[in-house]
């Protein structure tokens, strides 16, 4: 993701990342006003976009292949042609919509997906380790937890959420506002989201799992005000007592089956009423707060590799993965060892509001504890009951064994890189995001001696209700410098050279990209325009190229944050690699995904290939004198 930078909350004091409310009191409609303010998403020229098209594939495809390609283009953009009436069909959507792409994106890249959200979709995130060992610790941090989300909420019910920032352009908000209370929910051939937030009665109750046991946790009082850290810890503790045993049916692993499997599980499990209240309780709570048991002990230098596992699927039927609700949007994972973390499900939200809400919270639970006030006695928490048919005993069984089968092909590194982060690229005047991309595109080209298709996503919140477009990091210059690199023939300075047009292209890229001028998004709306009105796929749609665009061996994202901390996901081809990094001032923090089952990908090989290359490219910059820029 691009960095955001969010209003600077805290003036001169000690950097502290609570987010800081603009106002103390509720300021109504100031987020419908702020979002009004926006611009609507572009569509791009349609010549432009074919010309950059032709660009983006010249290092990833054979000569003739596209020359083949370039043929099918100039037949989409003639005068009058096909390209031009799906061109005027998308400008009139433009016109009708608050955003011409967002509802198709949901639609074509999350609930029509049908591959389980687990792994291929939902990332998980990685917090540095607490500090606690046991169960006692477990609690009272998760209490302090609870409390900082509702301190977060409270901004963003109140609408006084500091507007975010990019480049000075005010950002759209609406992400912050789908986030909590809302929940995915699985259907037969299509899924959808359900938000409760906007109804007329807000929930009031959180989710916690523990030992494979759900339970209502309401998290306010009768009079609106939030239950404080001791109160929930009392709250919490109750929990635990009441499911010392993980002696029950894992109802949560439904939620990470194939979604074609899920939703015919759903129909069977929700025709019972009790199970069909308990679903319902779940996607209606605020988020969920998963209270992990034991995982895998493994040596330190694999500790971070074996938290990001959990945060991703929690490991398997064995360890955690049926103390999950996969569908809800937002789920915190406390262990008892201290690992921490979450998972969000992707179809509401990117990355950087997720980052957001949880650097706040994690600020939040350093503050130190209040005199403990007296604690009132409170209800004990509902508990969530299911009743298991043999039917739904037969779905958790399939569910368990699929997702042992998942657990056990993913390879998942990560890996802190100590040697420097941003200060080494900016010392050089060069954008951080690029060099890394750039490093990227080195060490892939070392293994496998050629480019191929790669996807950094970009954030269009410049725009209303604004998602994501595609940053193309294989570029005909990045080619030209990662083949330069290793050549002996080659002169430093020329190395030097190329490798500052590559990093600048990227950096163009960006900028292209952000304000929604990126070919990738804007070639689907023309091809959703034909499906929508029956008009047969146009031909480059359906030219290997196009599928060779599209197939992304190296998926990336970089999610800045103010904690140490780094996202991670799934590769999103079967021989490809998921790479999600957070580059920090004196270090980057990278995870990296593979499968096993592809021969040719091997997610350590990978991480080792960019650390080298990233060491090898601050060394070319320092031993070789630069003429003036």
């Amino acid at each position: 993701m691009v960095k955001v930078g969010m209003a600077k909350p805290c003036g001169l004091m000690k950097p502290c990342h609570l987010v800081k409310p603009v106002s103390v009191t509720r300021v109504s409609g100031r987020y419908l006003t702020h979002q009004k303010g926006l611009p609507s998403l572009p569509v791009p020229p349609l010549q432009q976009t074919c010309e950059r098209y032709v660009s983006a594939l010249e290092p990833i495809v054979e000569v003739d292949e596209l020359k083949h390609t370039k043929e099918l283009v100039e037949e989409f953009q003639k005068a009058g042609g096909v390209g031009e009436r799906l061109q005027r069909g998308l400008e009139k959507r433009a016109e009708n919509t608050e955003n011409w792409l967002s509802e198709w994106w949901v639609q074509v890249a999350y609930f029509d997906y049908r591959l389980p959200v687990v792994i291929h979709s939902s990332p998980g995130l990685v917090l540095p380790r607490m500090n606690f060992r046991d169960k006692q610790g477990q609690i009272r941090f998760a209490a302090k937890l609870i409390a900082g989300v509702l301190d977060f909420k409270m901004m963003i019910d109140n609408e006084t959420l500091p507007v975010e920032y990019l480049g000075g352009k005010p950002l759209c908000m609406n992400q912050y506002y789908e986030v909590l209370s809302s929940c995915r929910v699985p259907g037969l051939k299509r899924d959808s989201v359900v938000n409760h937030a906007k109804t007329s009665r807000p929930p009031k109750h959180i989710t916690v799992v523990h030992n494979f046991q759900f339970y209502a946790l309401e998290v306010y009082n009768s009079d609106g005000t939030p239950l404080t850290a001791d109160e929930l810890r009392v709250q919490l503790e109750k929990i635990c007592l009441s499911s010392p045993q993980t002696d029950v049916e894992p109802v949560g692993i439904l939620t990470t089956q194939h979604r074609d499997s899920w939703g015919k599980a759903y129909v069977t499990l929700t025709q019972d009423k009790t199970n069909k209240e308990s679903v319902s309780a779940i996607q209606r709570s605020i988020f969920t707060l998963c209270l992990d048991g034991a995982k895998p002990q493994v040596a330190d230098e694999e500790y971070r590799s074996c938290a990001a596992v959990q945060m991703l699927h929690g490991g398997g039927s064995q360890w955690n993965s049926g103390n999950r609700w996969f569908d809800k949007t937002l789920q915190f994972i406390i262990g008892e060892d201290g690992t921490c973390g979450a998972n969000y499900e992707h179809a509401p939200a990117e990355g950087p509001p997720i980052v957001a809400l949880i650097d706040h919270v994690v600020e939040y639970t350093r503050k130190p504890e209040m005199t403990p006030s007296p604690v009132v006695p409170l209800p004990m928490p509902q508990k969530l009951h299911f009743n298991i048919t043999p039917d739904i005993k037969k779905d958790i069984e399939e569910a368990k064994h699929a997702m042992n089968i998942l657990a056990q092909d993913l390879d998942m590194r990560v890996i802190v890189f100590g040697h420097f982060g941003k200060n080494i690229p900016k010392a050089h005047k060069m954008s951080p995001d690029a060099f890394i991309q750039m490093a990227l595109q080195l060490a892939y080209y070392r293994m496998y001696q050629c480019c191929c298709a790669t996807y950094e996503s970009a954030s269009l919140r410049m725009f209303r209700l604004g998602r994501t477009d595609t940053i193309r990091s294989a570029s005909k210059a990045s080619a030209s410098f990662v083949k330069a690199f290793d050549d002996p023939r080659k002169q430093n300075t020329e190395k030097v050279d190329l490798m500052v047009k590559a990093v600048n292209a990227h950096r163009t890229y960006t900028t292209t990209a952000v304000s929604g001028q990126a070919i990738d998004r804007h070639l689907l709306g023309l091809k959703m325009v034909a499906v929508e009105n029956n008009l047969s796929i146009p031909d480059i749609y359906t030219d290997t190229a196009y599928a060779k665009a599209l197939h992304y061996k190296l998926s990336t994202s970089q999610v800045p944050s103010k904690t140490d901390c780094v996202m991670c996901f799934g590769p999103v081809v079967t021989d490809g690699y998921g790479v999600c990094y957070n580059p920090m001032n004196d270090h980057i923090n990278f995870a990296v995904s593979s499968f096993n089952t592809a021969k040719d990908t091997d997610a350590a090989h990978l991480a080792q290939a960019v650390e080298g290359a990233l060491l090898d490219m601050r060394t070319l910059l320092e031993q070789t004198p630069r003429a003036k820029l």
